[in-house]
């Protein structure tokens, strides 16, 4: 494979503030590079040591990493602890009266949870789970709304050995059937309803419906949170939480587990055919989630931290439910939406509850661009110190407007690259240590060892482009696939690259050794012989005045192998007729300014917006379908905005 060509040009630098990096948990590139030697010279040892220090054990662990079975590998497999007790009861002897969770309804109603009180929420809960006769190794679906309850359920499975398997409540009653299914599981745990944007939306009659679909006998209990107070339908296994939850003692012990044992197994999105159930351990994921807490987000003691994900994703698993707690944080939990009941809703959350460290994804950033790029000048943010983003590369020019509107210029920005299969963060700049440079994800983390390499597994020396890779096993990453041990070796350990794992990003590196995304494997172009990434014509896109975002794919091509399709949603409104063909000249004369002719769109189609699911993921297989003219046959109830498909048929001819 020809390597994947780079033709975005971005020079901008932006050094740690001086004052930031010498407060930093790693101050300054020598300490960086120094915990990297660390790990270079003594791999084990590096892990060895967090392990035991960040860590509370029940039973220590003598043996570090197992590669005996590769690439089935195994960490500190024969030490014991729990994930649960090392995110509530190591912090009540000296914060027990600190604020855990600080909740914000949908509609702004405020509730203040503190380690103790959490703590005392997850033994009753632990205790009404196994009265129901949930114990070590069964599997519970979780499908709620982002709650204090969904943090609670998720802990209470972790401290009685129970894997917990979070459906975002935005999947329908189709996909939940499959996970109920794959995943074998003993119990659900649901809501009457979840409110969103001021709208009550059910959500038991979803798991009503997964249930009568068959196949579902193991699930003998279905627990319901009290949310909306609206009608559902009861049946003869249907429990209400507050009635079991009250009936429970404030205390649970803690089932002590292997460090091997799964944690938790979350299913990959948007993967066609059969879902794809990542299981996750207890040892090494926490202990993934708590460096990266450390290290990325330079956590101290004094932070406000508000991860925006919902627990549904592997972003509210590690950044929601264990990371902060693990650390003993405070942090903003919030169910609603960030346009609701206007598009200033995040900035008046960060200046209300004082958040010091602000995550989120650039989809959403885009998003609140179009909405209103001046709007947060209209609040005070001067809390905020540190601002991260997850979940896609962020353009440069989405990480210069957060740089210079939310963060007044003065907060570093964490461009986190990774993957529900890596369990927390792999590449990031460590904010004190590493300049920033917009739309790079800059460095591995100490102990991760990426690399870029060709199609025959062979290292692309210097600068240049490729496949996306780790080198050697890590403690946060994923065990297997859920029932399906043969695909994981497939997917994620292909035999041509000899026994590396395939993270299926291609990826280029400049000359500072940074890494920068360029897309999917499969989302890379082939355009007359030139292999460019997607991600850099999309940034093209967005930096032109007039775009608040684009997504750009391929479909076939006789003569160049593929074309370039563009969708792009405007600041303004959607352009029609004359208007439309004079903004589609401008665009393409843009991207030919901006990156070359090879990569200007040979169509652009116009719409109010992407399709997304309720994260804000855009679906770009969708997408291709759409450009290829083939008629959507997949389930598309997960998506935020089904009805922008029609729209986004039309070419501008």
């Amino acid at each position: 494979m020809s390597s994947i060509e780079t033709v975005l040009t971005e020079t901008r630098v932006f050094p740690p503030q001086e004052a930031f990096k010498q407060a930093a948990t790693i101050s300054g590139l020598e300490q960086y590079t120094a915990l990297c030697q660390q790990a270079e010279q003594d791999y084990p040892g590096f892990w060895a040591a967090l392990a035991q220090k960040e860590l509370d054990w029940h039973k220590p662990f003598t043996a570090v990493l197992d590669e005996a079975n590769a690439p089935f590998y195994r960490w500190f497999h024969d030490g014991e602890l729990n994930a649960s007790y090392n995110c509530l009861d190591r912090h009540l002897s000296n914060r027990g009266d600190k604020a855990a969770l600080i909740f914000e309804a949908d509609d702004g109603t405020v509730t203040t949870v503190s380690y103790r009180q959490l703590h005392q929420r997850v033994c009753r809960f632990a205790n009404a789970l196994k009265k129901q006769g949930v114990g070590k190794g069964d599997r519970v679906i979780i499908y709620l709304p982002m709650s204090v309850e969904a943090i609670v359920a998720m802990q209470a499975c972790a401290r009685i050995g129970a894997i917990h398997s979070v459906v975002f409540g935005g999947f329908s009653s189709k996909s939940l059937h499959e996970r109920i299914t794959d995943v074998g599981a003993k119990l659900v745990i649901t809501s009457d309803g979840q409110m969103r944007g001021g709208r009550a939306m059910p959500l038991k009659p979803a798991v009503d419906e997964a249930l009568s679909f068959g196949g579902c006998e193991a699930v003998t209990s279905v627990i319901v949170y009290k949310r909306t107070g609206g009608d559902v339908t009861w049946n003869a296994r249907d429990l209400w939480w507050h009635d079991l939850e009250s009936a429970e003692s404030d205390y649970c012990e803690p089932t002590w587990v292997n460090a091997e044992h799964p944690l938790f197994i979350l299913y990959t999105s948007g993967s066609t055919g059969k879902p794809k159930g990542v299981q996750h351990s207890t040892g090494g994921y926490l202990l993934g989630a708590v460096m990266s807490m450390k290290w990325v987000f330079d956590h101290k003691a004094t932070d406000i931290f508000w991860c925006t994900a919902d627990v549904g994703w592997i972003t509210g698993h590690s950044y929601v439910a264990y990371g902060p707690l693990a650390l003993g944080s405070t942090q903003v939990v919030f169910e609603g939406v960030p346009t609701y009941p206007d598009a200033g809703r995040f900035w008046q959350m960060i200046e209300k509850h004082k958040v010091s460290v602000f995550y989120t994804a650039p989809t959403a950033i885009r998003s609140l661009i179009k909405l209103g790029g001046d709007l947060p000048n209209n609040y005070d943010l001067s809390s905020l110190r540190l601002l991260g983003t997850v979940g896609e590369p962020i353009n440069p020019e989405a990480w210069m407007w957060y740089h210079k509107t939310v963060g007044r210029e003065r907060c570093p920005i964490v461009d986190t690259w990774w993957q529900t299969e890596t369990g927390a963060h792999m590449i990031a700049p460590l904010p004190g240590a590493i300049n920033a440079k917009p739309g790079s994800c800059t460095r591995p983390l100490p102990g991760i060892m990426m690399d870029i390499v060709n199609e025959d597994g062979s290292h692309i020396d210097g600068t240049g482009g490729g496949l996306l890779v780790v080198k050697k096993p890590w403690p946060s990453m994923i065990r297997t696939i859920w029932n399906d041990p043969e695909r994981f070796k497939k997917s994620y350990f292909p035999e041509e690259l000899k026994g590396v794992y395939l993270a299926g990003d291609s990826a280029h590196r400049d000359d500072d050794g940074y890494f920068w995304i360029m897309g999917r494997i499969d989302d890379v172009l082939n355009v007359s012989g030139h292999r460019l990434g997607t991600m850099e014509i999309e940034s093209a896109l967005v930096a032109h005045s007039l775009v608040a975002e684009a997504a750009v794919v391929g479909k076939p091509h006789e003569i160049k192998g593929e074309s370039i399709v563009a969708y792009v949603v405007l600041k303004g409104a959607r352009p029609e007729g004359d208007e439309a063909k004079q903004v589609v000249a401008q665009l393409r004369d843009w991207v030919g300014k901006e990156i070359g002719p090879i990569a200007k769109p040979d169509e652009i189609r116009f719409g109010d917006n992407l399709p997304k699911t309720r994260s804000g993921k855009i679906m770009r297989r969708l997408l291709r379908s759409l450009a290829k003219g083939e008629e959507i046959t997949s389930d598309i109830s997960t998506l935020d905005n089904p009805a922008i498909l029609e729209q986004l048929k039309q070419a501008v001819s």
